[in-house]
C-alpha cells in the first residue's frame, strides 16, 4: 500500500489510491473513486464511485463528495462543503439516472460551509468564499461570496486577492501578473 490509511477508514475494494495520499479517521473511499497522489481525506470524509479526484487535493473533514463530481489537481475542498449531484431530488422518486455532473478545475479553493450544486464548473483558480451557495458556472481565478454567490473580484494563484481595476493589474504578495476585463481573469504573458 503506497498511501496512509486509519484503522477506522473503509476503502472498498476497487479503489484506486495515489501514492503519498492520507486517508483519516472514519473516512469511507467507494470500490469505483479514482484518486491521485498526494491527497489528504479529513475526518468523516465520503467519496463515491463515480468520483474523480487529481493529485495533491485536499479534502477537509465532514466533506461527501457525490457520484459526478471531478477534481482536478491542487483543488482545496474546506470543513464541511458540500457538493449535490441531483437538481431537484425527492425521496420517493429515483433518480439516479439523472446526475448532474460537476468539475473543479485545477487549484480552486471551495470555503468551508459552501454548497455547490450539481451540473457546474469551477474554473481554475477560483476561491469560493465560506457560506457561499454555487448555483451557476464560475469563471477562472473567479472571487466569489453570497447566496447565490456573486463575483466580487479576482484571486491570484496564489492565493490573494487582486486589485480591483481593468487591464494588467499585479498581485501584491507574489507579483505575477493578470489580463482582467469586466468578464474575465487570466495570466498576462508579455
Amino acid at each position: 500500500m503506497s498511501y496512509q490509511k486509519h484503522d477506522t477508514a473503509i476503502i472498498d475494494d476497487g479503489a484506486q489510491i495515489g501514492a503519498g495520499s492520507r486517508v483519516w479517521h472514519w473516512v469511507h473511499i467507494c470500490g469505483g473513486a479514482r484518486i491521485g497522489q498526494r491527497c489528504s481525506f479529513g475526518q468523516n470524509v465520503f467519496v463515491g464511485n463515480d468520483v474523480q479526484i487529481g493529485d495533491n487535493v485536499k479534502v477537509q473533514n465532514n466533506v461527501s463528495i457525490y457520484d459526478a463530481v471531478t477534481l482536478e489537481d491542487d483543488v482545496f475542498c474546506g470543513p464541511s462543503m458540500v457538493f449535490t449531484n441531483v437538481y431537484n431530488p425527492r425521496s420517493h422518486v429515483s433518480r439516479k439516472d439523472e446526475y448532474r455532473r460537476t468539475l473543479v478545475r485545477r487549484g480552486a479553493t471551495i470555503g468551508a460551509n459552501a454548497t455547490v450544486v450539481c451540473g457546474h464548473e469551477i474554473g481554475e483558480y477560483a476561491f469560493i468564499g465560506a457560506g457561499s451557495v454555487i448555483n451557476r458556472n464560475v469563471p477562472a481565478y473567479a472571487l466569489m461570496v453570497g447566496v447565490p454567490a456573486r463575483r466580487i473580484g479576482w484571486m491570484c494563484r496564489c492565493g490573494e486577492r487582486l486589485p480591483t481595476g481593468e487591464g494588467v493589474v499585479s498581485c501584491t504578495a507574489c507579483q505575477s501578473q493578470y489580463q482582467i476585463d469586466a468578464h474575465r481573469c487570466q495570466p498576462h504573458s508579455l
